[in-house]
């Protein structure tokens, strides 16, 4: 495995215990050796990309829906059902990360886990307070609009300075989840972490800040995968980087919320 799959995995890490601690309460980073894989045959393109994102949006939409509108969806049933799916959308996130060849079958996969698991998460919340869910939808689809423009119009530069940032920023966040993460084993409680006080929304903002950020990275591998004329399954892997950093900018806007309706 190369260096810059790590990124990847602490994306997913990152992600997986947001959705746990909810309940409670990457892309690779691009080298010149990540691009020097492609096969004879067919190869990725721009429109291939953006239609298998748009499939994964659709998977995790139509989970989601199913998992919100399940028979029995209260709040105990539907921690019992979160446990089972944050398992399968984990395994299958790294089952993708190590083999990209099999992201035209894993990527769906995740997707519709990771559905399940938002819906269920959703649903909690929805439960304290009423239409927080959409509201935080209509965020993310908002500030992931938002920063497409900013890439396309050239004022973010996805630059190596850039990427050695912002991917540091979510190695920070995920070893601060990791420990936050042990701690609790003890009874030992970050206030940083959940408090709706002042530092706990400006801790939320800084994880939303750098979850922005990285769908500047997401669009630029997406590019670069048709421009170097990579294998055709790496569309897959490209649109499934893309989801995960949409969910993990999802879930950390519906914390920040609640901070801000605890408030």
């Amino acid at each position: 495995m190369e260096v810059n799959d790590f990124s990847c995995f602490y994306k997913i890490y990152t992600l997986q215990y947001r959705a746990i601690m909810n309940y409670d309460s990457s892309n690779p980073i691009l080298s010149s050796r990540s691009f020097s894989h492609a096969e004879s045959g067919s190869v990725a393109t721009l429109s291939e990309t953006i239609n298998r994102c748009l499939i994964l949006l659709a998977l995790v939409f139509g989970a989601a829906l199913f998992s919100w509108v399940s028979p029995g969806a209260t709040a105990s049933a539907v921690g019992n059902k979160l446990t089972l799916f944050l398992i399968l959308g984990f395994v299958t996130s790294i089952v993708t990360c190590i083999k990209k060849e099999w992201a035209g079958i894993t990527a769906p996969l995740y997707a519709i886990f990771e559905g399940l698991v938002l819906g269920s998460i959703s649903r909690l919340f929805d439960f304290a307070y009423r239409g927080i869910a959409f509201q935080a939808v209509a965020l993310t689809f908002g500030v992931a609009f938002g920063m497409l423009i900013l890439y396309r119009s050239g004022i973010i530069q996805v630059s190596d300075k850039f990427r050695m940032i912002v991917g540091s920023a979510m190695f920070g966040i995920a070893m601060f989840y990791l420990i936050s993460w042990v701690l609790s084993f003890f009874g030992i409680a970050v206030p940083l972490m959940h408090s709706s006080g002042l530092f706990g929304i400006l801790f939320s903002v800084f994880v939303v800040a750098i979850a922005a950020l990285y769908l500047a990275i997401d669009f630029d591998f997406i590019v670069k995968v048709s421009d170097h004329g990579m294998p055709a399954y790496m569309s897959w892997y490209a649109a499934f980087g893309l989801m995960v950093t949409l969910i993990w900018l999802y879930l950390e806007l519906l914390r920040l919320l609640a901070k801000l309706r605890d408030r």
